[in-house]
């Protein structure tokens, strides 16, 4: 709201200028405007990077020494494996008879 009322206030304190400053002041603007807008050629332009890559540089920068065992055969016993361990760790000896 507050800039409509700028706006306003603007266009109406421009519109009180000479015909010969009004036309200078849409020079400036159309100026300032047309380089806020300015685009590089396409031959200048950086191709966006594929989501791949992205993901590969992501991966690149994890720390992946927790891992206990990463070369495995079988993902599945890997993954039982790692979620037994875990139990253990986090229930200990509790409901074992022995």
């Amino acid at each position: 709201m507050r800039d409509t009322i700028q706006l306003e206030e603007v266009l109406t304190l421009a519109l009180r200028l000479s015909p010969g400053e009004r036309l200078r002041l849409v020079e400036r603007v159309v100026s300032s405007v047309e380089r806020d807008i300015e685009m590089p050629p396409v031959s200048e332009q950086q191709p966006e990077e594929h989501w791949g890559q992205s993901l590969n540089r992501l991966l690149d920068t994890l720390d992946m020494s927790e891992w206990q065992s990463p070369e495995f055969d079988d993902p599945v016993e890997w993954l039982k494996q790692q979620r037994e361990q875990e139990y253990r760790r986090r229930v200990g000896d509790w409901g074992t008879s022995e």
